[in-house]
């Protein structure tokens, strides 16, 4: 029940209270009788006990016990993956450097090894043909 309903009912109970002696015996009996059937109606409260079992106090401690072996696991289980990613990223940085340096060398020794002048290459049209007959 809400607000609104509780203090309806509270309304509801203080004017019939007020008038309590005033109204007829058989309204009277009527009401003591639908109160009856309410309280028989209405279900019945039973107070369940809350039972929690505790196997040991050390885990729900802050530290101590069987689980004192393992907090290196814990200050390291951060750290290890952080440091295996930076070595990796280091890693794949290094290789793609390594690949880049092949590739310009490799068209450098293409570029040197041919038999047309270097001023053809600075030539603007010389370089739409090469893009053209590719």
């Amino acid at each position: 029940m809400n607000t609104d309903d509780l203090n309806f009912a509270y309304k509801v109970r203080h004017a019939l209270n007020e008038r309590l002696d005033e109204l007829p015996a058989s309204t009277t009996d009527r009401l003591a009788q639908a109160r009856k059937m309410a309280l028989a109606r209405k279900k019945a409260h039973v107070e369940v006990p809350l039972a929690v079992r505790v196997l040991k106090t050390e885990l729900a401690s802050a530290g101590g016990g069987f689980m004192s072996q393992f907090n290196w696991l814990g200050r390291w289980g951060m750290l290890v993956p952080a440091l295996a990613l930076v070595v990796g990223m280091v890693g794949i940085y290094q290789y793609e450097q390594q690949e880049r340096i092949a590739d310009l060398a490799e068209i450098d020794a293409a570029v040197l090894s041919d038999e047309l002048p270097l001023d053809a290459y600075l030539d603007h049209g010389f370089n739409a043909y090469l893009t053209q007959s590719e």
